[in-house]
């Protein structure tokens, strides 16, 4: 019996799985850069190092950028009660004084003049 396409087709497919496979883990190296390197300089890095480095990487900047959206937050919080606190101190003279005017455009003397 003659084999199938599928069985055919089925190393040709594993070649090219592998092919990507192998390209995506030596992109990954090359963007992990110098850093990665200098921790293993001479070595030959099996696939599984490559990942776990990549891992730790990837968390490292989640990590730094939760804490940059924590900290943008914070500061937006400061800002915005800075703002409230400055409009409040800055309107009140000026509310005190135009109530003292209303207050003195409604006295008995000035209805006088």
């Amino acid at each position: 019996m003659a084999p199938t396409i599928t069985a055919l087709r089925k190393p040709l497919v594993e070649k090219l799985r592998r092919e990507r496979i192998n390209s995506s883990i030596e992109q990954l190296k090359s963007l992990l850069g110098p850093d990665f390197l200098k921790q293993q300089p001479d070595s030959k890095l099996e696939k599984a190092d490559i990942l776990e480095m990549t891992v730790c990487v990837l968390r490292r900047l989640q990590q730094q950028h939760h804490q940059q959206r924590r900290l943008l937050n914070h500061v937006n919080k400061l800002q915005s009660s800075s703002d409230n606190n400055l409009t409040e101190a800055d309107f009140s003279p000026l509310s005190s004084t135009v109530q003292t005017s209303i207050t003195k455009d409604k006295s008995p003397d000035n209805s006088a003049v």
